[in-house]
């Protein structure tokens, strides 16, 4: 039996508990649209990432993208729920924060831009009442990850899907990876299909975004992704990147497939270590890394990254100092020019909520 064929026998088998698992959402959701849950309506422009499915869909880019975007005109935060931290309650980062105490990702946006505020909270309106109450100079916030989250209604929804697995064509989980019902995507304003082809036509364009059935209000945008430069982690390793040959991929990342594809594209062997998703490095992963490493015979060699197992990696420092641990940063870049579009709707939304708006450029 090949693989399309059991997973199609899996699906099948699994149907009846998506069933269940949909009712369950859809109860959920009912429950709001009917007014019998409460939705907090900040009176600041709340901006809210997320998709329909579990795995990558390009949220953390997403994030760090906007906050490229807005956080040298605004004091921009961010809020999250803070995954696989060590702490509990609402936490807001400071100069001595650790990713153990705030979870990788916002930690990767504390580093990466500390003129913003870092919040996490399982209860992301107790997060924003904390955040206002501590900083009410507070004029956006980013909600990360939180699109089925409902106690906020944001004013401007984002909603991702992934080139290779587009909610119009998955199904709910178990069966499928969909968290949320398909047609949860009408909440959307701006939806963006991520990690698509750099070449995608814009004949294919046209059949997704009939595919997806935009409503009026909405704007259907295309992402790929882009690798930006690699940088030494802790500094001091004197290695020339365009001689290395060979590459130890080090990765806690949902799928890290597509990073590994491209390095192989530009002729480097691969050896990938890979582990779960927000994966908490041991030390017994970092022996296991350093094996690894080791085990390679070509001196032309580096240990790579993403940025966000970097803040996870860092803990051990002090016995990773000496060798070249490389971290390459990973971006959306808007397709067919779009990028314009794109920012000047996140604008105008701003500037329609702001008391004193200024003068906005894309």
């Amino acid at each position: 039996m090949n693989f399309s064929r059991f997973l199609q026998r899996k699906n099948k088998v699994l149907l009846p508990l998506s069933w269940l698992y949909g009712l369950g959402v859809l109860i959920h959701n009912k429950i709001f649209d009917w007014g019998w849950k409460t939705c907090h309506t900040p009176r600041l422009p709340v901006i809210c990432i997320g998709n329909l499915s579990v795995g990558g869909t390009g949220k953390t880019p997403m994030v760090e993208y906007l906050l490229q975007l807005l956080s040298s005109r605004f004091a921009v935060a961010t809020i999250s729920r803070g995954y696989k931290r060590a702490t509990r309650g609402v936490f807001i980062a400071d100069a001595g924060t650790t990713a153990t105490e705030i979870g990788d990702e916002p930690m990767q946006f504390h580093t990466k831009f500390p003129s913003i505020k870092v919040v996490v909270g399982e209860k992301r309106v107790q997060a924003l009442e904390e955040l206002l109450k501590n900083h009410p100079e507070t004029e956006i916030v980013i909600l990360d990850d939180a699109f089925q989250h409902r106690a906020i209604c944001a004013g401007l929804n984002i909603l991702l899907t992934d080139y290779q697995r587009l909610f119009t064509q998955d199904l709910l989980l178990p069966a499928g990876q969909l968290r949320d019902l398909k047609s949860s995507y009408k909440r959307a304003d701006l939806i963006v299909v991520t990690k698509c082809n750099a070449a995608l036509s814009k004949q294919e364009k046209e059949t997704i975004t009939a595919s997806i059935r935009p409503l009026q209000h909405q704007s259907v945008f295309f992402t790929t992704i882009q690798y930006g430069s690699p940088y030494p982690v802790f500094g001091g390793n004197n290695v020339s990147l365009p001689t290395i040959k060979e590459v130890l991929l080090v990765t806690g990342i949902a799928n890290p497939q597509p990073l590994a594809e491209q390095l192989r594209k530009q002729n480097l062997k691969v050896t990938l270590l890979d582990f779960p998703d927000h994966h908490n490095f041991s030390i017994k992963d970092r022996d296991s890394l350093l094996h690894s490493f080791n085990q390679i015979k070509d001196p032309n060699k580096i240990i790579l990254t993403t940025e966000k197992d970097t803040v996870r990696l860092k803990q051990f420092a002090d016995s990773l100092r000496e060798f070249p641990v490389f971290a390459i940063p990973i971006q959306h870049r808007f397709l067919f020019d779009e990028s314009k579009a794109f920012n000047a709707a996140v604008l105008k939304f701003i500037s329609s909520m702001l008391k004193n708006p200024a003068t906005f450029t894309p």
